[in-house]
């Protein structure tokens, strides 16, 4: 689980074509309360736990407060971290962040025209924009902050044409001390974004599949979704990334958000029609065992034998924009599992997916949500074994 707080909301200093969080600017329907640093630290201490900074764009926040949220963080947690497309960076912020220990993951998509989806309002700045986020990747390199990165792929970094230079960028940020690259999928919240900038299944495969042998390559870091993929298989969840947990859009339990104002919000992923739902109390699990009883023609998961290790993927990406549904992505995760399952075979290893304790675990599971509980993974699994 993790724990992110927003001080400016989804205000960005970019405007990227595919941004899951465009929906909520466009209806307004935001805080545009001056963020309160105060609010904003009684609300992590109930939340209770290390937390990072997320937006929009977390670094138009002022000095003075992320000083303040930082170094709450540390003499409680000794971590911090954020999440930030790296072009505002400056020297002041490399001070606190060597001095409250904080992890600065970097979203962008490659250099040059690669990241090009991450507009700035023309061709010319938004060029000079990534450039900005190229040396904020340099410098925290030398001064040996950890840094990672969030890539989205897209038709404007993998296609065959563009492949091979993004798989060089991997290479070099091999060598630069980056302790993870996270692999998105591009989620569309437009019909016109997805026409424009999604790759096909076919290729998404194709590219994943691309990476998952580049990854052989790498000596300092690894793709986390193959290792998730990779520990799902053998029963292991408990560092899994939240898009393969169960999640119920109205709590999203894995993302627990604070705003400005020190209020509790959901994930944004799980945001559509730029509706802000409150925060639930009571956690459900109703996505859950639909997509487990619904036929996969009819938008569910029925029948699947990697269900309970992807769970339909998260709900802000389900088919034809409709959480209850199964994901937009799911022949990529079928052959991602495909493909980590022939690995293991070939190994002399038998994956969940093909022991003949699956359907045990998945009543398991299903039964647990019946009762409103989250279904404990991995000590079903070992209570199996």
């Amino acid at each position: 689980m993790s724990i992110e707080v927003s001080p400016v909301g989804v205000a960005c200093n970019l405007s990227c074509s595919y941004c899951y969080e465009h929906p909520i600017r466009e209806a307004g329907n935001f805080n545009q309360k001056p963020y309160d640093l105060e609010k904003m630290i009684n609300g992590l201490a109930k939340e209770g736990g290390p937390f990072g900074l997320f937006g929009g764009e977390p670094l138009l926040t002022d000095l003075e407060t992320l000083e303040g949220l930082w170094k709450f963080g540390f003499e409680r947690y000794k971590r911090n971290g954020i999440q930030t497309n790296g072009t505002l960076i400056n020297d002041k912020h490399i001070e606190l962040f060597k001095k409250y220990n904080v992890h600065v993951g970097i979203s962008m998509d490659g250099p040059d025209e690669l990241n090009d989806t991450r507009w700035a309002g023309s061709l010319e700045e938004t060029r000079r924009r990534t450039k900005m986020s190229m040396d904020a990747i340099e410098r925290l390199s030398e001064e040996k902050i950890q840094f990672s990165l969030i890539v989205t792929l897209t038709r404007l970094n993998s296609t065959p044409e563009q492949l091979p230079r993004l798989k060089e960028w991997f290479r070099y940020l091999d060598t630069k001390g980056v302790n993870g690259v996270r692999l998105h999928t591009l989620e569309v919240e437009y019909d016109s974004v997805g026409e424009t900038f999604s790759l096909t299944p076919g290729r998404s495969v194709e590219v994943m599949l691309e990476m998952a042998h580049l990854e052989h390559e790498l000596k300092n870091y690894r793709f986390d979704m193959f290792t998730d993929i990779k520990n799902l298989l053998v029963g292991r969840d408990s560092s899994a990334t939240c898009t393969f947990r169960e999640c119920d859009p109205y709590t999203t339990k894995a993302v627990r958000g604070i705003n400005g104002q020190g209020e509790k919000q959901n994930c944004g992923r799980s945001t559509k029609e730029g509706v802000v739902h409150l925060k639930a109390d009571q956690e459900g699990f109703e996505r859950q065992m639909a997509l487990y009883l619904t036929p996969q023609e009819h938008g569910g998961c029925q029948g699947c034998r990697f269900f309970i290790m992807c769970k339909g993927q998260c709900p802000g990406g389900g088919m034809n924009y409709d959480w209850r549904n199964r994901s937009v992505d799911c022949e990529l995760y079928y052959a991602l599992f495909s493909h980590f399952e022939n690995d293991y075979l070939n190994k002399g290893i038998l994956p969940l997916s093909q022991s003949p304790v699956l359907k045990q675990m998945e009543q398991m599971c299903f039964t647990a949500w019946t009762k409103r509980e989250s279904a404990d993974f991995q000590k079903f699994f070992n209570i199996l074994q």
